[in-house]
């Protein structure tokens, strides 16, 4: 690649769940929403020798990176294996503004946008099922035994209803306005599964009857965002978050930010996520009443956060 050339480049953007985080890694359904303020972007540089990889902390060969980073470079390896180019005198470089551990999707935004960067480096087409598995095969190091939904949700451009291992747009009936807000508390998502796991496995009546419920308010709340129902959705978001703390993914600052949007008028709050901390999401009928929303959220600790509004499809 000569030096003036035109840098192969990818991206993709962070992700939020709706509702259905947990019980999806259980067969039920999820929705997952795009949110696009928050992207990584991927560049294919030359770089004689070794593959190596920049994350803006440092430029190490693949073979060297710590193991937070090893989805990535998995992401590296296998997306110029496929495209049946060498692992040498190339450096992709990684720039993500999402937040890591977050619940927003980071590992798999930056697998998405490696992906794509190198397909642009490759100078070829890539159908969906090939990239879905291209990333799918870093997310499995990044988590284990992912669902799917991020692989999918942190590159597309709508709502997506997840179920039975298929993703579809989802429709809405009117203008929805979601807010975004960061606890600032670190956890680890395998950590959060696992201990949904042990609660299963432990009182597997409880465990079957929260993860059936949280199916249960996906698919109603699939219909109330169809029909516009905007305070019956938020609602479900709401018991939702009781769900989810009935699992063991709740933590103090949840409970706080989730406290600080309702009382600001907010139609429903939850985590979103892996939960024990990360994000949590507050659904507002337009951006007016969601900078409210943010707003209180900030005062009650939140971090950053994010406003997202999505017309009616």
């Amino acid at each position: 690649m000569p030096p003036h050339a035109v840098l192969p480049t990818g991206s993709a953007h962070a992700k939020a769940i709706l509702v259905g985080e947990h019980a999806a890694v259980y067969g039920h359904p999820a929705i997952a929403l795009p949110i696009t303020p928050l992207r990584t972007v991927a560049e294919v540089h030359h770089c004689p020798g070794p593959l190596r990889l920049s994350t803006g902390d440092a430029s190490l060969p693949v073979t060297e990176l710590p193991q937070r980073f090893a989805s990535v470079g998995v992401a590296a390896v296998e997306s110029l294996t496929f495209f049946g180019l060498p692992a040498e005198d190339v450096e992709i470089v990684v720039r993500s503004g999402i937040p890591p551990q977050a619940g927003l999707g980071a590992s798999a935004a930056a697998a998405n946008a490696i992906v794509e960067a190198v397909r642009a480096y490759a100078g070829v087409a890539l159908n969906d099922a090939s990239r879905f598995a291209l990333v799918q095969t870093a997310e499995r190091v990044a988590h284990g035994n992912p669902s799917g939904i991020d692989a999918h949700a942190t590159r597309a451009r709508e709502p997506l209803l997840f179920a039975d291992h298929v993703a579809t747009p989802l429709t809405l009936g009117a203008p929805v306005c979601f807010v975004v807000a960061d606890t600032g508390v670190r956890a680890s998502t395998d950590d959060a599964v696992a201990g949904v796991r042990q609660i299963v496995d432990a009182d597997p009546a409880l465990g079957r009857s929260l993860l059936a419920r949280l199916g249960d308010l996906t698919r109603a709340a699939v219909l109330d965002l169809e029909q516009a129902h905007l305070t019956a959705f938020g609602r479900r978001l709401t018991e939702a978050q009781d769900a989810l703390t009935d699992l063991g993914v709740g933590h103090p600052a949840i409970d706080r930010l989730v406290t600080a949007a309702l009382d600001a008028g907010a139609a429903g709050a939850k985590l979103t996520g892996a939960g024990r901390g990360g994000c949590v999401i507050a659904v507002t009928p337009d951006a007016a009443s969601g900078q409210v929303v943010q707003s209180a959220m900030t005062a009650a600790g939140a971090v950053a956060g994010w406003i997202v509004t999505l017309g009616a499809t």
